[in-house]
């Protein structure tokens, strides 16, 4: 038997509570429902994968999730994970609408690969780089909550802000990026509206920041995913780069954006798209001369750790916001991503994701 073979597949639940509701424009989850995934070679080599549903962005659930793995389970069992690209392709066909289904198993079959050939990840996309320099997150909540995340995030070293509008009016949301200003003088400003805006709303938005002084460097998906026009119109007329993160969730999508001008960047997230859908997306933005972001749902240590691989061993990447493992109140996860001073590394892990359970 050759030792590749994938031998034996479970998942469970990981329910992950959060230290504060993740509120986005779309909800406000308490707790990230994930699923865990164990994937074993014949060689008894174990790799893990992990599955963040967003309904909000995605339509999927825990549930849901659970259901799409044990729908592929004896289909995937057999095969030879050095296959990853035609089992991917299955998982693509048989899953169409569960990409974080999809996600978390081709995240256990790298792993177990890099595992089986002692191999680090970063190294497995291309070995770029190890590390990225990451922003933290305002989730959406009142003018107090903004000042009091600001200097929370500013206390840890990291630089960069990335702040959830689009819950509240144009104009709350300004005095909330002007609060933020004043307690992080310094910090580069995003602000990502998970599509809660008009384009109307939008450039209110954007005026309300231009009269206050508030610089604002990256604008993400101002408007809903469906709206390509308004995306378009956005990107002609701002100053601030936009970003797609909801219109980009596939390489289609990515064609379409960068020939209507849609946007100026797209934030790429596993969970989102899958692992090899992700990579489509990557070639064609950088073909396309669009910027690039990381990005993550909400995800524990060992997803995170898997989307900075991914990010620093291709490289080509301009933001990273990979800081969701930084919500998770406890988890039984160690290694993986260390991070100091708004900067994450995986340099240090020898094989795989190089996240394993307690």
């Amino acid at each position: 038997m050759l030792p590749t073979l994938i031998t034996d597949l479970n998942f469970e639940p990981l329910d992950l509570a959060l230290t504060e509701p993740f509120a986005i424009a779309t909800g406000a989850p308490t707790m990230a429902n994930n699923v865990l995934i164990r994937l074993t070679l014949a060689d008894g080599t174990v790799g893990l994968g992990e599955s963040a549903p967003l309904t909000a962005v995605s339509g999927e659930t825990q549930a849901s999730t659970l259901e799409a793995l044990r729908s592929v389970r004896q289909a995937v069992l057999g095969k030879d994970a050095r296959g990853w690209r035609p089992l991917a392709a299955l998982l693509g066909e048989a899953l169409p609408g569960a990409p974080s289904a999809r996600c978390g198993l081709e995240l256990a079959l790298l792993d177990a690969l890099g595992r089986h050939y002692r191999m680090p990840l970063f190294a497995f996309f291309g070995g770029a780089g190890t590390g990225l320099d990451i922003d933290m997150t305002v989730t959406a909540g009142d003018e107090a909550h903004a000042a009091s995340s600001a200097r929370a995030i500013i206390a840890r070293g990291i630089r960069t802000i990335k702040v959830k509008v689009g819950a509240l009016s144009a104009e709350e949301d300004v005095r909330r990026m002007v609060i933020i200003r004043r307690e992080a003088p310094g910090a580069r400003l995003f602000a990502d509206a998970n599509g809660g805006y008009t384009v109307a709303q939008s450039r209110a938005f954007l005026s309300g920041l231009e009269a206050e002084g508030v610089p604002l460097a990256l604008f993400e998906q101002p408007v809903p995913r469906e709206d390509w026009e308004g995306m378009a119109e956005l990107t002609r007329s701002s100053r601030v780069p936009i970003c797609a993160d909801e219109s980009a969730r596939s390489a289609k999508d990515v064609l379409r954006l960068a020939r209507e001008g849609g946007a100026h960047g797209i934030n790429l997230k596993l969970m989102k798209s899958g692992v090899v859908e992700s990579l489509a997306m990557w070639n064609l933005a950088r073909a396309s001369g669009m910027e690039l972001m990381m990005g993550g749902m909400v995800e524990s240590t060992l997803a995170m750790s898997s989307a900075a691989h991914f990010a620093a061993g291709l490289g080509g990447f301009d933001y990273a916001d990979l800081d969701t493992h930084l919500f998770i109140r406890e988890h039984s996860f160690r290694g993986g991503l260390r991070m100091q001073d708004g900067r994450v590394d995986i340099g240090h892990v020898q094989a795989g994701h190089g996240v394993d359970l307690d």
